[in-house]
């Protein structure tokens, strides 16, 4: 009998020895890998921060062993997801700012703005999320209450899109702006001679904001990564930053204190950043990408500043406007593509799409694998979705069930054929990247797979969804989120899936979204996210 023990602990000791030490081993999963296939595993293992193996239970019990074992009964299992337009800095900034979203009416903006201003007593009122479409009169707001309210503190607070500003007296007279004050890409709205006090676009950039100080920025980032990770974001594309806002991120990454990847697109509204990152080159780590510059091509449709190529339907002989001139923009588009930087132009109206587009042409010639890409594609005219050949579209689902209740009065039936067209893009390209654009949106990247995939608001309206010839299948957005998303930010080898030699990011969740009805993905909740291997939420 000893003999036997002996034997079966010799053998047992063997065993152990041949299998190989992992840092973590996951086990019992139901683990959508988004590999070439869309396979299935129940089990992975990983080891430095990386999947070492991909399998079965049996595979991966019999060939590692881990002191870090979860079983994850079952639960389901999805790539790190990844927000391919957002504003990770600025909805980390606004966590110290009063919230407007969801606002029902002028004078609920306005009760918070009180209730702010008794609790903080700042010299400087500042905050982001109204948007009149949400109330029961549709107008834009005018500063008559707000200098009733706030007669010597300036108040300046941005429309949900970040492309209106609506701001009192005194934040006029501190900038120096008159109702005459000339604007390019933009508009000083006056009604009956009078400045209403909002400001589109361009016009913005004549108010001064109190800057921020070193440690509210660095709050708002460590703010926005405790937020995201919630989620089960494991990268972000934010979309639009100063050099200042990159080193900082990057010295937060150097120091581990920010453990969220960043895929930054560096704002091209400024052609001194523009000269020094092309200079500097491709800055890459595991942690920070920076290798493309995000350029505004016009404002948004509910603020009536998207380039239209016909006049609103809503408002006579009104177009909207491009930011910069024509030439302008091929001036920044031949630059960048004499570098090895990506272009992501924001473009809203048919006709900011329809000029960035050929524009993309023009400079790229037949240039493979470039990978520009166009931001938003919300309306889109017939003949220019076949330019989306080689151009690739990042679309923001959640836009399409925001706008659906008043989009066809700005632009009319016949635009609306081409306008919130994920499906018809995706077939034109081959690859979509999603995202949520927030703040503009909310964060919850569940509303954004339940918008792709059911065009519907949470409340399931309308109830056969919003031309559903357009939605998104379950498989296509869940690569929108994951390996998609990489591919348009270069980064399909290192994430994106669940594979061996990838970064060991994933998200558990307690629902498996890829099969509850429809109406029950909004409900989706993360239990934990995973950034190379480690619980960051």
């Amino acid at each position: 009998m000893k003999h036997i023990i002996s034997i079966l602990i010799i053998t047992f000791f063997i065993f152990s020895c041949s299998k190989k030490e992992a840092d973590l081993i996951v086990i019992n999963s139901n683990t959508y890998t988004v590999n070439n296939n869309f396979e299935n595993a129940e089990a992975f293992a990983v080891k430095n921060g990386k999947f070492i193996a991909v399998g079965t239970n049996k595979e991966i019990q019999n060939s590692f062993t881990s002191k870090n074992i979860i079983d994850a009964e079952n639960k389901t299992i999805v790539p790190g997801l990844i927000d391919a337009h957002c504003h990770f800095y600025r909805m980390g900034l606004q966590q110290q700012k009063v919230s407007l979203e969801g606002t029902k009416s002028y004078d609920e903006v306005l009760q918070k703005l009180v209730a702010f201003q008794k609790e903080k007593n700042t010299k400087f009122i500042t905050g982001r999320g109204w948007d009149q479409n949400d109330w029961e009169v549709k107008e834009f707001p005018t500063k008559e209450k707000l200098d009733e309210l706030f007669p010597n503190i300036p108040v300046a607070i941005t429309r949900v899109d970040g492309h209106a500003l609506l701001v009192n007296q005194t934040a006029i007279d501190l900038s120096g702006i008159t109702k005459n004050t000339p604007v390019s890409g933009g508009e000083i709205i006056v009604e009956n001679g009078k400045m209403t006090g909002v400001l589109i676009d361009a016009a913005m950039d004549f108010i001064k904001f109190p800057s921020t100080s070193k440690q509210e920025a660095i709050q708002g980032l460590l703010d926005a990564q405790k937020i995201s990770f919630s989620y089960g974001l494991t990268t972000v594309d934010d979309a639009g930053l100063s050099r200042n806002t990159i080193e900082l991120i990057d010295s937060l990454q150097q120091t581990d204190d920010l453990k969220m990847r960043v895929y930054a697109m560096v704002s091209g509204d400024n052609q001194e950043q523009i000269n020094y990152y092309i200079k500097k080159g491709i800055i890459k780590t595991d942690k920070l990408n920076v290798r493309s510059f995000k350029v505004y091509g016009d404002g948004a449709l509910g603020s009536r500043g998207a380039a239209m190529r016909k006049p609103y339907s809503d408002r006579e002989n009104h177009f909207g406007a491009l930011i910069y001139s024509p030439e302008r923009y091929q001036e920044i588009a031949k630059q960048i593509a004499n570098s090895e930087y990506q272009m992501n132009t924001h473009a809203i109206g048919d006709s900011a799409n329809t000029w960035m587009l050929k524009t993309y042409k023009d400079v790229l010639k037949d240039a493979k694998n470039r990978r520009w890409r166009i931001e938003h594609a919300q309306i889109i005219s017939e003949e220019d979705f076949t330019h989306f050949d080689n151009i690739l579209p990042s679309v923001q689902p959640t836009h399409a069930t925001s706008d659906m209740y008043w989009a066809k009065d700005r632009v009319g039936a016949e635009r609306m054929k081409g306008a919130y067209a994920f499906k018809d893009l995706l077939n034109k390209y081959g690859k979509i990247a999603l995202g949520t654009d927030f703040p503009v949106e909310q964060v919850n990247p569940f509303l954004t797979f339940y918008a792709a995939v059911a065009r519907q608001n949470t409340e399931g309206f309308p109830t056969d969804g919003f031309q559903m010839e357009n939605a998104l299948s379950r498989e296509e957005t869940l690569k929108g989120m994951t390996i998609w998303a990489a591919y348009s930010n270069f980064e399909e080898e290192e994430k994106g899936s669940i594979e061996v030699g990838k970064f060991a990011d994933f998200v558990i969740l307690d629902q498996d979204i890829m099969k509850v009805s429809s109406n029950e993905i909004p409900k989706t909740s993360v239990i934990s996210t995973y950034l190379n291997g480690e619980k960051v939420f």
